[in-house]
């Protein structure tokens, strides 16, 4: 039996069979692939194809759900040692937003190949591992749940003088300014910029104008 998950950029095709027992219990007409022979793991626009059996498959799944995790909390989690046995790795390439993707498989006569991904292309990877972990018609003995990040690999917390000290230096600022501003003196008259100022008479210029003599009477 063949069973393929797919996402725009990643496809995992698994090949593999039912025994006796579980080929009697079948859910929706769907039975249950309980021996995998073969898996493989495609990306859109690349010759490379990861391939394996079961423990090249185990070690996909769960190098893929570890570094996601890891890539979304930002905390480093330990990598399990790497055999001679099947095993893919994956880690952040250093000044680039690239993930590297390793991996050796026994089929490939021990050859260790790379690729490396987008960030596009690793979620879209991580979406069909999600996809085969939600279907319960295959492999189902296979889990991966997320773990708790062991203590030392948790990042130093700072002290809490150094984290308090910032905050003290700017309380001491803010009171040192509002103790200067209180002995500025307050203008007696505030003056509105927006107002034009009235013009001014110049003495020079002011013309008296003579007063008309009395009228005189004859007699």
């Amino acid at each position: 039996m063949r069973r393929q998950y797919s996402s725009p950029n990643c496809k995992l095709i698994l090949e593999g069979l039912s025994n006796d027992i579980a080929s009697e219990n079948l859910l929706d007409g769907i039975p249950l692939m309980s021996i995998l022979i073969n898996s493989e793991c495609h990306f859109v626009g690349s010759d490379q194809v990861m391939s394996g059996g079961r423990d090249f498959f185990e070690s996909l799944v769960k190098a893929v759900s570890a570094y996601a995790q890891e890539f979304l909390s930002g905390l480093e989690h330990p990598t399990e040692n790497v055999s001679d046995s099947d095993w893919v790795l994956l880690e952040k390439v250093k000044g680039k937003n690239l993930h590297r993707l390793i991996w050796q498989s026994l089929d490939n006569n021990n050859q260790t190949c790379a690729m490396d991904l987008t960030t596009v292309q690793l979620f879209d990877l991580v979406e069909t591992v999600d996809q085969f972990f939600a279907d319960a018609r295959t492999l189902p003995e296979i889990k991966w749940t997320v773990q708790p990040v062991s203590r030392r690999y948790r990042q130093t917390d700072e002290p809490l003088v150094e984290r308090a000290t910032p905050l003290a230096f700017g309380l001491a600022s803010l009171a040192l300014t509002g103790i200067a501003l209180f002995f500025v003196p307050i203008p007696e008259e505030v003056k509105d910029p927006n107002r034009e100022p009235l013009p001014q008479s110049n003495p020079s210029e002011t013309q008296s104008i003579p007063s008309e003599p009395p009228n005189s009477s004859n007699p």
